[in-house]
């Protein structure tokens, strides 16, 4: 049995790239591009691998009570019990120790992944997602080679681009214009969502060259897969010069939400009733 599951899977991964037998060694997984990456995907692969392992001892239990329990001819039954104790622990105890483990490397990954690289990253771009699209503003006014804030603005019918340097800690700061948002790029293996009238933030140290796309990972109306954008990771000195060319082109100063309301307006009352 062992020896014909082996040939099946070779004739099966035979037939594959080497691109997608990689993806599969990640369940799915793109490649990483960030140095966040490897803590989500070392959890993604071990969740999985620890629901593979409980699946096939179920399944274990499930074949071995067919075959040790099916019926033999006559209508014998087996001995009736009204409870199995050992068994009841079992089936109690072990999915709260499943569940301590996730929990603990969860919160592990989650501590890792939202840690500030440094109080003062290398560089800032402030985020603002809109209906529906995103704007991007590149905070690089104390940068000598740039010497001002730049921004490009994407919307429904021209998807933005985003530029980051490689090998360079970049500090997102996520605010919405309108409603609930969230920034993905799956190649970080990071989503953050980006809610109205809060700041949110994360650090991120892209660390592969290459083009990859963003989206927003939350429902948010009508046009939500319209908020596209393309991410380039691109060397230091050709994250500078597309900065200088948005200069040049006149798209300088920062993009900012307004102002969400956190409070109920008041409705004015009519006459004869009490203010609301």
């Amino acid at each position: 049995m062992l020896a014909t599951t082996a040939l099946v899977g070779t004739v099966a991964l035979s037939g594959c790239s080497a691109e997608t037998v990689a993806q599969w060694g990640r369940f799915g997984l793109p490649e990483a591009a960030s140095d966040r990456a490897p803590l989500i995907g070392n959890l993604w692969v071990g969740s999985w691998i620890a629901a593979l392992a409980v699946g096939v001892f179920v399944w274990g239990l499930i074949i071995w009570v067919m075959i040790r329990y099916r019926k033999k001819g006559d209508d014998h039954l087996p001995a009736q019990r009204q409870y199995n104790l050992p068994l009841e622990l079992l089936y109690t105890l072990v999915p709260f120790l499943i569940i301590g483990v996730l929990f603990f490397f969860t919160v592990q990954t989650q501590n890792g992944v939202q840690a500030k690289v440094t109080d003062q990253p290398v560089h800032t771009i402030n985020v603002v997602g809109q209906k529906w699209s995103w704007s991007f503003s590149y905070m690089e006014d104390a940068n000598p080679a740039v010497g001002a804030v730049v921004h490009e603005a994407g919307t429904i019918d021209k998807i933005p681009d985003l530029y980051l340097p490689v090998d360079k800690p970049v500090r997102f700061n996520l605010r919405s214009a309108d409603v609930i948002h969230s920034f993905y790029i799956p190649a970080f293996y990071y989503k953050l969502d980006v809610i109205p009238g809060r700041l949110n933030s994360f650090d991120v140290t892209p660390d592969k060259i290459g083009t990859y796309s963003g989206k927003c990972a939350e429902l948010c109306g009508t046009y939500h897969a319209a908020m596209l954008f393309t991410v380039h990771v691109v060397s230091e000195e050709d994250y500078v010069a597309y900065l200088n060319t948005l200069k040049a082109s006149g798209q300088t100063g920062e993009i900012t939400a307004p102002v969400y309301p956190n409070v109920v307006p008041s409705v004015p009352a009519a006459e004869g009733e009490e203010q609301k």
